[in-house]
């Protein structure tokens, strides 16, 4: 048995909890009466959870019968079922509050995935498809260099993470639009670096078209949402 997963978890929560703090710091987090930690904590073990359950039983593995792979074990965590558990997680704790907490858990969560993505190192998971790029690195006993795709991956979605950050700060946006962008930015990333993981693009691709087209709706939503409003109620 091996802790490699919940190394990965454990790298994924430090710069969710970072970002978090920073966005509070700066007067940009949710202002509702809820710890978004403890609801960010609650969607990130429901999400690894429910996750690592779809890829066992897509392995042909009974967790039942298997209690320990959940957690103490190599294997993976399915993409879309693990979002679709965070998110509603999420939105089950905000309830009430509901954009205000989705908004504020935006960026943190694009840092989140991003320690997720980097927690490759631990679990020795970072390559993808061969590459003759001058980063590009072999596994040990190999002498195949490949792109470190998750780390590709982290790159893109801290990026986003720091520039939703900045974003939110500089000017207000309404509500729905940041939640909106970091289903829409995450999905895209993972779309973005399919051609180059080992599956050669078999992965769940309809998983991130759906994100994408789910974000990009969010977006549209809020700001119709947002000009159908009389001037105020939207100041």
């Amino acid at each position: 048995m091996e802790f490699t997963l919940l190394g990965a978890v454990f790298i994924a929560v430090v710069p969710l909890y970072l970002v978090l703090r920073w966005e509070a710091a700066r007067s940009n987090a949710a202002t509702c009466t809820r710890n978004l930690w403890d609801i960010a904590l609650g969607a990130v073990v429901a999400g690894v959870f429910v996750g690592r359950l779809a890829a066992m039983i897509g392995d042909g593995v009974n967790p039942i019968t298997h209690p320990g792979d959940i957690l103490i074990f190599r294997g993976g965590v399915a993409t879309g079922p693990a979002a679709v558990a965070a998110i509603a997680t999420a939105a089950w704790f905000g309830r009430g509050v509901l954009w205000p907490v989705l908004d504020g858990l935006s960026a943190a969560a694009l840092a989140g995935l991003a320690g997720w993505h980097s927690g490759c190192i631990v679990r020795d998971s970072c390559l993808g498809t061969p590459s003759d790029l001058p980063w590009a690195f072999a596994q040990e006993g190999s002498t195949v260099a490949r792109h470190p795709v998750e780390i590709y991956a982290a790159v893109l979605l801290l990026a986003a993470a720091l520039l939703l950050v900045w974003w939110r700060t500089e000017r207000i946006l309404a509500p729905g639009i940041p939640m909106g962008i970091a289903l829409a930015v995450a999905s895209g990333a993972r779309l973005f670096t399919e051609p180059m993981r080992p599956s050669l693009g078999s992965g769940p691709v309809w998983w991130y078209v759906a994100g994408i087209a789910v974000g990009l709706a969010a977006i549209a939503w809020s700001q119709r949402r947002s000009r159908a409003q009389p001037a105020s109620e939207t100041k």
